[in-house]
């Protein structure tokens, strides 16, 4: 994959390819088939105690309709927890709260986005990042940021692709697929680029923040730049670091004007993500910590375990993730992901091919799973790579 700008044409609305993949694979386990599903971004823990605690406690009270964005206690907590961990204070007014992180991503692009409209994504990218994209009538501008950068977005290729039609440039770390993390001399870096073009926004997508493996402080860029801080829109939420897909809880924090508007759009859409969900994630945010650290620790297990294993095959070159919960190793004898995925799926592991993320020729490994599972899943995709 070689560094460059593709303008993606609009194309039509297509089912997530990552969610395509695990109903594959739940459908072959429903129909007997031993199948080791390592698809999906999803913890395999359940949420820490105090968190279900509160929440069955809430079930028994009236809950009715909360503001659209966000029962004032979670705004409040929200705000603290990011003073807490990364050093920012935003405003009450400057924060919203959506149904899960990418309720708020697709909130704002449809707040500010319009036919003709540009959004920079660097690839390997989130799947669903192109299509909200294409859904508010806009061109999604794809471009590769290959292993060579360390699959980082640098000033070089950011430079390469802005036009006087771009409106967001997508910053995703740790990224989902690769793991990618950027440092705060890499974030200034691309600052001093962004700084000449003032009509640009920047979506910080920060979901996994928390689940790093470095003891490095985590970089953002609204500290790295403040001065380009109501440029930027810091998304995050419950859903990676406290175990809580499910309960559909994010939030970002931007100028008060972009979230003015954010909140409106919620206001029309669902109203307000339930009332439940909300009370669930201010107690995680409020309460003890320490599950954090203990995660991690077990991810940072699995992900070591997990490497032994891939880099046995003489068919993959994996690089070592430095946050998330994903392996995205290189297919080096097979060129066709997609297929090899397919096969991997029949032989009965369940990955996805990295097409879905605009790298093809690679394989997004999840090891949010169980350690004793992600290790048989991995044996069995080394054996079969080995026997085509």
């Amino acid at each position: 994959m070689s560094s460059g700008t593709v303008i993606q044409s609009p194309t039509p609305m297509q089912a997530s390819p990552i969610l395509a993949m695990a109903r594959r694979a739940a459908e072959l386990r429903a129909a007997g088939h031993d199948i080791i599903d390592l698809t999906l971004g999803e913890p395999n823990f359940a949420p820490p105690t105090h968190v279900s605690d509160a929440a069955a406690a809430a079930a028994h009270q009236p809950l009715g309709y909360t503001p659209s964005n966000g029962i004032p206690a979670l705004r409040a907590a929200a705000r603290a927890a990011l003073a807490r961990d990364r050093g920012l204070t935003y405003a009450d007014t400057e924060i919203t709260v959506g149904c899960g992180a990418k309720q708020v991503i697709f909130n704002a692009f449809l707040a500010t986005l319009k036919p003709g409209d540009e959004v920079i994504i660097p690839t390997p990218y989130w799947a669903s990042y192109p299509d909200m994209v294409r859904m508010c009538g806009a061109t999604p501008i794809i471009v590769a940021c290959p292993a060579e950068t360390g699959f980082r977005l640098t000033p070089e290729i950011l430079a390469e692709a802005i036009t006087s039609r771009t409106r967001w440039v997508i910053v995703n770390a740790p990224s989902n697929p690769c793991g990618v993390d950027y440092s705060a001399a890499a974030l200034e870096a691309l600052a001093i680029e962004l700084r000449k073009h003032p009509h640009i926004r920047i979506m910080s997508d920060e979901i996994y923040a928390h689940i790093r493996y470095s003891a490095d402080e985590y970089a953002t860029l609204a500290r790295v730049a403040p001065d380009l801080r109501d440029r930027i829109l810091i998304v995050d939420g419950v859903s990676k670091a406290y175990a809580m897909t499910g309960w559909r809880v994010g939030w970002g924090f931007g100028s008060a004007e972009l979230i003015s508007r954010m909140t409106i759009i919620q206001g029309h859409n669902c109203t307000q993500t339930a009332a439940l969900s909300q009370i669930a994630a201010v107690a995680a945010l409020e309460g003890p910590q320490h599950v954090l650290s203990e995660r991690n620790a077990l991810y940072r297990q699995r992900r070591d375990e997990g490497l032994k294993i891939l880099r046995e095959s003489a068919n993959l070159d994996v690089i070592e993730p430095a946050g998330a919960f994903y392996f995205f190793p290189k297919l080096l004898n097979h060129t066709d992901d997609t297929a090899i995925a397919d096969r991997l799926l029949n032989e009965g592991v369940a990955t996805v091919p990295g097409s879905a993320f605009g790298a093809p020729g690679y394989l997004r490994v999840s090891f949010a799973t169980d350690l004793a599972v992600l290790q048989k899943g991995c044996r069995r995709l080394v054996h079969v790579l080995g026997s085509l």
